[in-house]
Order: C-alpha cells, then sequence, then structure tokens
C-alpha cells in the first residue's frame, strides 16, 4: 500500500470515536488469530495502536469552548450506543447526549456551565493538566446537577423530568448521573485491567475480580458498568459468565442469579442476541464477508452457554438462549433452502433452440451464487450447535452431486455447440469451474478447466479439419 494510502487511512481511523477504535483493534486481533487477512490486519492494528499512543501521550491541545460537552461525557463513551441499536444494563444511548447538556444548560446548572467555558477559552495550549482538572470539576458539576433531580427529596420531581426529554432519554440521565458520579472509580478500573482478555481461565477471573473490588462500582447499577469495560477488553465476551459462576461457586442458574454478577449472564445474552440481529441483517442485504466471524461469534457463545451453565429451558434465560438459536436457524436455513435452486438457475442445461441470440451470464449473480455456496460451506461448521445440521449437510450434498454432475455434462456440451450458443455455454462453464473451486477445492476447479479448453480447442480443431 502506497504512503498515501495509509495516510487516508490512518486519518479515516483518527476520526472513529474510540469505542468504534476499540472494536475494530478486537476485530482484528482477532482475525490475526485465525490467520485470515494477515496483511490487512496488522497493517490496521498497527495504525489503529500508533492513534490510541498518540492520544494517550498528547494531550497538549486544549479542546474549543464548543467541546465542552465531549469532556463532560467521554468518561460515558465505552458505554454509548448507536440510535437504533437495542440497549441492556450497562449501556447508554448516544443520542441521549445532547438533550441531557441541553437540560444542564438551560436548567441544571447553567451558570457554572458558562464560568467552565469561560475557564476552558482562557486555558492555555500547553496545559494538559488544567483540563484534566476542568473536566473533572465539569463532570462534578454534572453528576451534582443531575442527583439534585433524580434523588431523594420532597415535591413532585416529574414535570421538571419531563424537561429533561422523553423516557429513554429520561432512562439514560439516571445512568449518566450515576456514571459521572463515579469517574475516578472507572479511571482506577480501566488502569487496573489487563489491556486485553485474549483467555479468561482462573488467573484472568481473579485478576478480574480484584480490580473490580471497589466498592462504588459493586452496586446495581453501577455493576453492569464495570463488567461492560470488561467485556470489550474480551476476545470472546461470553465468557464474563465465568465471572458469575466463579462468585456463585455454582454453575446452576438459580445460585448464579442470585448474586450480584447474575447480571453478567443478562450481558452476554444480549451481546448474541446483538450479533444474531446483525448476522440476519447482513445475510438479508447479501453481505457475506463478515457472516464466518459472526457464525463463531454465536456458535462459541450458545455452546459455552449451554455447557458452562445448568440452563433450564423454562427459565427466562433458558427461553431467552433457545429464541436465539431458533432466529439463528430460522435466518440461515431459509437463505440455505435457497442456494441449490439460484445454482440450478445458472448451470441448467437448456436445449438450444430456448437459448435466444446473445443470452449471457450475469457475473454478478455468479460471484453472489459463490458467496453463497460457500456460505452454506461454512455453516457446516457451526451446523449442530445453531440447530441447522440437517438442512446444511443435505444442501451441501445435494449442491455437490448436483454441480459435479453438470460441469461434466457442461464441458461435454461444448463439443458440439453451434457457434451460436457457445459464448452462453462458455459463460455456464465457467460458472461451474467457479462453483467447483468451493465446493471441491483448486485442484478439481484446475481439472475440470482443463478438460473445458480441451473440449473447446477439440471442437474448433474437428471442424476446421472438416
Amino acid at each position: 500500500m502506497s504512503q498515501t494510502s495509509i495516510e487516508r487511512l490512518r486519518d479515516y481511523l483518527a476520526q472513529l470515536p474510540p469505542q468504534a477504535q476499540a472494536l475494530l483493534m478486537r476485530e482484528f486481533e482477532r482475525a490475526l488469530e485465525r490467520g485470515q487477512d494477515t496483511a490487512v490486519a496488522t497493517l490496521v492494528l498497527d495504525q489503529l495502536r500508533k492513534i490510541v499512543r498518540k492520544t494517550e501521550a498528547d494531550e497538549a491541545a486544549p479542546p474549543r469552548t464548543d467541546d465542552l460537552s465531549r469532556l463532560l461525557f467521554q468518561v460515558l463513551e465505552p458505554f454509548l450506543v448507536e440510535a437504533g441499536a437495542p440497549i441492556r444494563v450497562g449501556q447508554v444511548r448516544r443520542s441521549s447526549l445532547a438533550p441531557i447538556w441541553q437540560w444542564l444548560g438551560r436548567d441544571g446548572a447553567p451558570d457554572k456551565l458558562k464560568e467552565l467555558e469561560a475557564a476552558l477559552a482562557r486555558t492555555p495550549a500547553d496545559s494538559a493538566g488544567q483540563v484534566e482538572a476542568l473536566t473533572s470539576k465539569l463532570q462534578a458539576v454534572a453528576a451534582d446537577a443531575i442527583f439534585e433531580l433524580t434523588g431523594p427529596g420532597g415535591g413532585d420531581k416529574s414535570r421538571a423530568l419531563a424537561r429533561v426529554g422523553p423516557p429513554n432519554v429520561i432512562e439514560d440521565f439516571y445512568s449518566s448521573g450515576a456514571v459521572l458520579a463515579v469517574r475516578d472509580a472507572i479511571a482506577t478500573l480501566n488502569e487496573k485491567l489487563p489491556r486485553s482478555l485474549r483467555a479468561f481461565g482462573d488467573a484472568q477471573i481473579a485478576s478480574v475480580t480484584a480490580a473490580l473490588n471497589i466498592p462504588v462500582l459493586q452496586t446495581p447499577q453501577m455493576l453492569p458498568f464495570a463488567l461492560s469495560i470488561v467485556v470489550q477488553r474480551m476476545t470472546a465476551p461470553w465468557q464474563i459468565i465465568r465471572l458469575a459462576i466463579k462468585i456463585a461457586a455454582s454453575d446452576d442458574e438459580i445460585r448464579v442469579a442470585a448474586t450480584p454478577y447474575g447480571v453478567a449472564v443478562t450481558i452476554a445474552l444480549h451481546d448474541l442476541s446483538c450479533v444474531a440481529a446483525i448476522l440476519r441483517m447482513d445475510i438479508k442485504r447479501g453481505h457475506f464477508d463478515n457472516v464466518a466471524a459472526n457464525l463463531k461469534t454465536l456458535h462459541d457463545g450458545v455452546r459455552g452457554l449451554r455447557t458452562e451453565l445448568d440452563l433450564r429451558n423454562d427459565s427466562a434465560w433458558g427461553k431467552q438462549l433457545t429464541s436465539i438459536r431458533a432466529d439463528i436457524s430460522n435466518a440461515l436455513q431459509s437463505e440455505i433452502d435457497s442456494v441449490p435452486g439460484r445454482v440450478r438457475r445458472i448451470l441448467r442445461q437448456r436445449a438450444e433452440k430456448d437459448i435466444p441470440p446473445g443470452a449471457r451470464i450475469d457475473s454478478t449473480e455468479v460471484e453472489e451464487t459463490v458467496a453463497l455456496i460457500d456460505f452454506v460451506a461454512t455453516c457446516r461448521n457451526y451446523a449442530s450447535e445453531l440447530a441447522i445440521n440437517e438442512v446444511t449437510l443435505r444442501t451441501y450434498s445435494d449442491l455437490q452431486q448436483y454441480v459435479e454432475r453438470s460441469t461434466e455434462q457442461l464441458v461435454q456440451s461444448l463439443r458440439g455447440a453451434d457457434h451460436k450458443v457457445r459464448t452462453y455455454r462458455q459463460q455456464q462453464v465457467q460458472a461451474a469451474i467457479r462453483f467447483c473451486q468451493v465446493l471441491f477445492g483448486d485442484d478439481y476447479a484446475s481439472l475440470m478447466s482443463r478438460a473445458a479448453e480441451n473440449a473447446a480447442t477439440g471442437e474448433r480443431k474437428s471442424s476446421r479439419a472438416s
């Protein structure tokens, strides 16, 4: 990649929110572990790490006055969820930040915000320490203002809360105030936690448990946020349930649910459900680039919850896991069932009289079908745990038999093909060879490619000789 391209990549990555940068780093680290796209993953990881190190080390340039809200909410960044995404405990909607900021400037602490804005404007360009102190003061002011409205006290506060925003914003209003109030504890937790948790065995569980041992983070309201930070460091996020199992000293779901850490199972189930929703959307849109990674995440997560937790089928957690498996199965089965029909439509041996002049095979449709065949092949690796074993194995076997037989027939059809339909037949053969490459490997595809060349060449020689 050229230097200009690398600079463009770095500029793009630098514009991403820290949460998105962290997510990308985790995904590319997983890709390296799987041995996939190592060159791309290494390049992007290298640029991301440079950006993160620069962000951590270089805070010389102070924010502008219009960045006061960014300073206030930076502690919430790891917990923000984009618009339209389902939300769980330990998360805050990004769309709620603007109404909360407007309330603070209008009703919550308008005078103090003006003072802090003026102080930020006067801050010298080389005083990162002053900016940090001002940020801490700003967050304390916001936390106090939110607590004054949401905390215990006399009078009817419903009208004042209604001025903050609709019910979902008010929900985030409470959560944001709680996080702002314990910002120092969150910073301490971030320092104590390992930067990356590739494994989550007994040693890692002990380390994380010790890091979480901060009283203000052990409350029912704050523990989900603390666990969310841990989840973001994990290569396999579903393994957060091991923390709850360890605390409960049992894999029985009733005993696990009875501990405060039972919320870890709720988090794991919700996050798996989100991955399943992304998978369904990708399949619906025909985007198969990330299907294999998402299938592996779902397979490992579902298997982990089923084997490491003693879940009852009629419990809330058991029903949720069953629902996730059913959603995945339905989405995958519907798409898997459609693949043989698409292959037959392309490879069907039509009579020459039924092939119109100038007929062509759509190359885009061929590549889409190749991706679908590869999708079926990928599903075989995870079929059993995701309840698609029978349909996947049957479909894959049918595809192999049909493509093998059709490829041989199409190659033979080249020998006697009329020149008017020869181009169409050759395109059919090329499509069949692409399908063979996925189903049988490069060696078989190369063999059939040579057979097709010999068939076409032999026919031309025969025609010239006669």
